[in-house]
């Protein structure tokens, strides 16, 4: 029987990611489900009053219910900024009313990097975000807080989801050599609007060092509140089962689904 992890995915620009990364992990062996419903987002902005908008109680509660009756055992909040711009407490505030909500192990994008950076022992990173400068600076606020160095911050820019799930290969990659920095033992694209899931291993063998990107962590972290962890290298080092140095990553023996960290 498969497992099944449910994703709350703000309205839509990269959502056919999740299928994808449903399939690279089939072809590595691993019997998982990763459905995926779509939430109301109301205004399409990077902006934060529109992000706090978007992540609000009532608009992942409305989901939640399709989620359960396609046999979810766990749901992510399948968005970063929207996750990360209510600040470390409100963060762990939205995650903990989803799994109320839900009756089930909750988290979020921003928890999963959170956990994906700590799985890999990365005690340093850089932002290569799609985000305005401001809203990437909320970002780098949250990894602080998580217990992470970041050594730089790029933003690109862009106000809206729908422009960033336009961009293709030569796109995400250009926003990664620009965010990266020789200081960083690895480097975070943030937006799960960004198309990633094809182009992983290019973007560490491109940079020589992790790649942390938004669809790739919210499945991780999803599996991981299953207790799984699954070997696959085509989706990059987080998935390897081995993080930096040769140290073991032990990111599917988890710390508690309900993020009291």
């Amino acid at each position: 029987m498969a497992d099944t992890v449910g994703f709350l995915y703000p309205g839509h620009s990269a959502e056919d990611d999740y299928p994808r990364l449903e399939a690279i992990l089939g072809e590595a062996g691993a019997e998982v489900r990763l459905p995926l419903v779509h939430t109301d987002i109301g205004e399409d902005a990077h902006r934060v009053d529109a992000l706090l908008e978007m992540g609000s109680a009532a608009r992942l509660a409305a989901g939640v219910s399709a989620l359960r009756e396609r046999g979810a055992r766990a749901v992510v909040w399948a968005c970063t900024s929207a996750s990360f711009v209510f600040g470390w407490e409100g963060a762990h505030r939205q995650a903990r009313e989803l799994s109320e909500v839900a009756g089930l192990p909750a988290s979020s994008t921003s928890f999963a990097f959170a956990h994906a950076v700590r799985a890999l022992g990365a005690d340093r990173v850089a932002i290569a975000a799609t985000y305005p400068e401001d809203v990437a600076e909320h970002f780098r606020v949250f990894l602080k807080a998580a217990g992470a160095e970041v050594v730089a911050v790029r933003g690109a820019g862009i106000v809206t989801a729908a422009e960033v799930g336009t961009w293709g290969r030569a796109e995400v990659l250009a926003l990664a050599r620009a965010g990266d920095h020789p200081d960083a033992a690895a480097v975070l694209l943030p937006d799960t609007a960004l198309h990633t899931a094809a182009w992983l291993p290019e973007l560490e063998a491109e940079l020589g060092k992790p790649v942390l990107t938004a669809n790739q962590v919210t499945v991780w972290e999803g599996l991981r509140l299953l207790g799984r962890t699954v070997r696959c290298p085509a989706l990059g080092a987080l998935f390897t089962g081995r993080a930096p140095g040769g140290r073991p990553d032990h990111s599917g023996r988890s710390d508690r689904p309900d993020l009291r960290e």
